[in-house]
């Protein structure tokens, strides 16, 4: 007779894939419109400013720009915000350059003045 009683073999041994949660771009980066920002369960982070809140908590920018995160203080105290800043468009101008035209190379002249003799006194 065994001493100690068996144990049954172990229910539950399914190995489950993480769901790649957390956030995706950060603070300054550069997003375009659509791309999620972050994915979590539940409302850790808000959109504020030009985001999008999906029906999963997934955080989209709404725009093309850079991701600036926010914490706010007073009535809505400790609550994260993510606001996409829009970008200021570089504007490239049509402006020709001006090239100088080279003239010819300057030659020294000479002064035909006369020069100035100084006498040395001899003692």
């Amino acid at each position: 007779m065994a001493h100690s009683a068996s144990t049954g073999a172990a229910k539950r041994t399914v190995n489950v894939i993480g769901k790649r949660l957390g956030v995706k771009r950060f603070g300054g980066q550069i997003v375009n419109a659509g791309e999620i920002i972050v994915r979590q369960r539940g409302s850790e982070f808000y959109p504020g400013k030009n985001a999008l809140q999906g029906r999963d908590f997934t955080i989209y920018a709404e725009i093309d720009g850079a991701v600036s995160y926010r914490k706010m203080s007073g009535y809505k105290r400790g609550k994260n915000y993510i606001d996409i800043l829009p970008q200021v468009a570089e504007v490239k101008s049509k402006t020709t350059v001006k090239t100088k035209v080279k003239s010819e190379p300057k030659t020294e002249t000479t002064s035909k003045a006369p020069k100035k003799v100084v006498a040395k006194k001899t003692a």
